[in-house]
């Protein structure tokens, strides 16, 4: 192999390493976000426990859309009311969510939400 050939296998194993990028650690507002979408969202928007169909809609990627799955707009305010008031099939969560406990849980959904294992 010449020098031209390694080089450009040494740039190609950079650029690899590079996309690999692993997601940023939590915060602890995320963190607490992230469990509550574990005890209250993930039975239904992850495993689907209740065999609901159709299926609730995965929460997954949800700061990267405009709107949010059921036609509102994707604003903390909208995600807030949705948890609070319920819509079609969700239920309410009123009185279940702290305030610091719904700011953590849009906080999470704003993430990547890394998969938690079990």
């Amino acid at each position: 192999m010449g020098k031209g050939s390694a080089g450009l296998l040494a740039m190609g194993a950079v650029l690899m390493v590079a996309g690999c990028k692993s997601a940023p650690p939590l915060t602890p507002e995320e963190a607490v976000g992230q469990h509550m979408y574990a005890v209250r969202c993930a039975h239904c928007h992850e495993e689907n426990d209740l065999a609901l169909k159709p299926p609730p809609p995965s929460l997954h990627n949800i700061a990267e859309q405009k709107m949010l799955p059921n036609g509102g707009p994707a604003t903390d305010a909208a995600i807030a009311r949705v948890v609070v008031e319920g819509k079609n099939k969700m239920p309410s969560f009123a009185g279940r969510f702290t305030d610091a406990q719904m700011a953590g849980l849009i906080a999470y959904l704003r993430t990547s939400m890394p998969a938690e294992k079990k």
